[in-house]
């Protein structure tokens, strides 16, 4: 992980001005999108919302040793000394000026660098696979990203579905390799864990025309291309979302691959009658990894 780590560094450099994503992607020697991917995954927020919190610690300590509410907003991207004081306050509680009190409890966000662990106690389950076009078909609505634990967005969004969609969506599954219902996220937005969002959908792969298709339904087209599907097993939903974080701490860094733009699939290979443990699949696309001098 040395050249995620120079990036780290470079973010540091970074904080008084402008982030360059793109520069910090060649520097780890990967695509952006990936970058921003595999950041999130191994830290449980987003590249942008770990940036916000290490510039609000560094203006704090500039507060903190007197310097001015304005300027240290100007400093660090604020627009204004009120923009910049809703935010002081959203991650502190407190105003700048109730912050300089004595006894004032502040927050404050670590420099981050990563470590790769070698487990090699047991194998990650995986396969490469190359996929032809296809289309996700189901209903789809807009949800919050839940590391750990429950989505309660999910299950009320699931629970108000209509009693004969699984039925509707089976009778046009016919991708071989993504069959029965899926669950699907694309469109992966937001500036961190209180406050990311994507589309959700509950589905099935189908290679119908969308013209052929119900027009209640929503549609997102995918492209042909290289598929890397992890299995996991164990208690739901610990052991699928478990899956997210193994395979990029574990498998990419070991392997000639990144992900690219596209939706994530999530398939249900078993589960118990309770839901409370089973098995499945989490496929991620990919491509292969430039060759570096």
């Amino acid at each position: 992980m040395e050249h995620w780590n120079d990036a780290m560094r470079q973010i540091e450099e970074q904080l008084a001005g402008e982030l360059d994503v793109a520069a910090l992607a060649r520097t780890a020697h990967t695509s952006e999108y990936h970058f921003r991917r595999m950041f999130s995954s191994l830290s449980g927020m987003s590249l942008s919302e770990y940036v916000r919190r290490r510039r609000l610690t560094q203006a704090t300590a500039e507060i903190l040793d007197g310097a001015g509410v304005l300027p240290v907003a100007m400093t660090y991207g604020y627009g204004s000394a009120d923009a910049f004081t809703r935010a002081f306050k959203a991650m502190h509680g407190i105003t700048p000026t109730e912050a300089r009190r004595p006894g004032a409890v502040l927050r404050s966000q670590p420099r981050m660098s990563f470590h790769l662990t070698i487990k090699g106690r047991t194998d990650m389950h995986h396969r490469l696979i190359e996929l032809d076009s296809y289309r996700i078909v189901g209903r789809m609505t807009r949800i919050p990203i839940v590391y750990e634990g429950p989505n309660t967005a999910i299950a009320a969004f699931q629970a108000q579905l209509p009693g004969d969609l699984n039925d509707r969506l089976l009778a046009h599954a016919d991708v071989d390799a993504l069959p029965g219902l899926l669950f699907v996220t694309s469109n992966q937005e937001g500036e961190g864990p209180s406050d990311s969002w994507c589309d959700y959908y509950y589905s099935v792969a189908t290679t119908t025309p969308a013209d052929q298709l119900p027009d209640d339904l929503a549609v997102l087209e995918v492209k042909a291309g290289a598929w890397v599907a992890f299995r996991g097993e164990g208690e739901f939903p610990q052991a699928l979302q478990n899956l997210w974080a193994e395979s990029f701490s574990e498998w990419f860094p070991s392997n000639p691959y990144r992900v690219v733009p596209g939706p994530s699939v999530l398939s249900i290979l078993d589960a118990a009658a309770d839901g409370s443990r089973g098995s499945g699949e989490l496929w991620l696309p990919v491509e292969r990894e430039p060759a570096t001098v």
